[in-house]
């Protein structure tokens, strides 16, 4: 099972960690994958939300075009995260792949 979880308003962070906590402790193997973009993407600088980005298990990716504008840079980011080029082709590419789509 593959899922991805989108977030594009920073106030929902705390209703993905949970989640994707929650998600995490069924017995069945699912590969989760964390989706940032839009205004969102200044959570991964808030240091309430590092040991959800921490999480083992879990893949995170921001969205290059929110980061630049923003003006973040990759160096700002935690260091699991993955830089993808533009969040809705990610979307698009994982949807693709046969991920579910969730969005808190």
């Amino acid at each position: 099972m593959k899922v991805v979880f989108h977030i594009d308003e920073l106030e929902k962070w705390t209703e993905t960690a949970n989640n994707v906590k929650n998600l995490l402790k069924e017995p069945q193997k699912i590969d989760i994958i964390v989706l940032i973009n839009g205004s969102a993407i200044n959570g991964y600088l808030a240091t309430e939300n590092q040991t959800f980005i921490a999480t083992q298990g879990v893949t995170f990716h921001a969205c290059n075009n929110a980061m630049r504008a923003n003006q973040i840079t990759k160096d700002q980011l935690p260091e699991n995260v993955v830089v993808v080029p533009a969040g809705v082709l990610d979307l698009i590419d994982l949807k693709a792949q046969g991920y579910a789509y969730i969005k808190p």
